[in-house]
């Protein structure tokens, strides 16, 4: 356990983008060989996707220097609920407490991002992808990246955690955000297993059903167990899912990145279903 919290302690943000380049590329072949639904527009589709990548480095860089300031003030000032408790030495039950607070403010995060109308606007440009790819994983307006990443700082502070703990689960939360967006299907069986405990493709695909109530269903970032306490939970049949939000199913405003990036200042738009 010590050489794994050497390592975060000191790793380079140059990892973590490789390890997310490694993670796009696997499952994008995986996708390749095993396609839930099939993409008429994957060159183009990818590429779109990645544009957004290019407002988002800034933000995640000044932010993050946020994010290196709380954590050195929660550790000075032994501030937040980790800090709090008799096992901080301890790194293993340290890292797994930590895990499970973050995990369980980023349900809650993605839960506020639902609710409030202004803000949904601009989470639902993550969701308006019709076609839902490794490459969904990068589809965030910027403002939700500052968003987010903001709400983080929030949770550090909360939670006190460690610089280490917080970046070996940035890892843990790349790979699974990635799996979980991939365009292919695990077996049934095995997801049922694996599905109790951590969110996967399967769980995810509900999600991005452009319909209500599965839109605001299986909100969970690695683990699956915050939806399965608080009854947020679906399933639904894999024949039955399209990908997309309801008010912009028009593919002239859901694949250009230009209309995308100005959909949140635009009016709200109700949905003309009822549930």
């Amino acid at each position: 356990m010590n050489s794994i919290v050497n390592y975060f302690s000191h790793v380079p943000d140059s990892h973590r983008v490789i390890l997310l380049a490694v993670c796009l590329i696997a499952f994008g072949n995986v996708e390749l060989l095993f396609s839930f639904k099939k993409s008429n527009h994957k060159l183009k589709h990818i590429l779109n996707n990645m544009l957004f990548m290019l407002p988002a480095a800034p933000i995640q860089f000044i932010i993050g220097l946020l994010v290196i300031f709380t954590i050195k003030y929660t550790e000075q000032n032994h501030f937040g609920i980790l800090n709090m408790l008799p096992f901080k030495a301890n790194y293993l039950i340290s890292f797994v407490v930590g895990f499970m607070l973050l995990d369980f403010f980023e349900y809650v995060y993605h839960v506020i991002m639902h609710k409030i109308k202004r803000l949904w606007m601009f989470h639902l440009v993550h969701h308006s992808d019709r076609e839902l790819t490794v490459s969904t994983t990068l589809r965030e307006h910027p403002i939700e990246t500052g968003l987010r990443l903001l709400f983080l700082v929030v949770w550090v502070f909360i939670s006190g955690i460690s610089f280490w703990a917080l970046l070996f689960r940035q890892f843990i939360q790349i790979a699974s955000n990635v799996f979980v967006h991939a365009n292919f299907r695990i077996n049934e069986k095995i997801d049922k297993v694996v599905s109790a405990l951590f969110v996967t493709p399967n769980m995810h695909q509900v999600h991005h059903h452009f319909e209500q109530p599965y839109t605001d269903k299986n909100y969970g970032d690695v683990l699956s167990i915050w939806d399965r306490l608080f009854g947020t939970y679906i399933t639904a049949d894999a024949d039955e899912l399209e990908f997309g939000v309801d008010t912009y199913f028009d593919r002239k405003e859901n694949t250009n990145f230009a209309t995308l990036i100005k959909i949140p200042f635009g009016k709200y738009r109700q949905s003309s279903k009822k549930f």
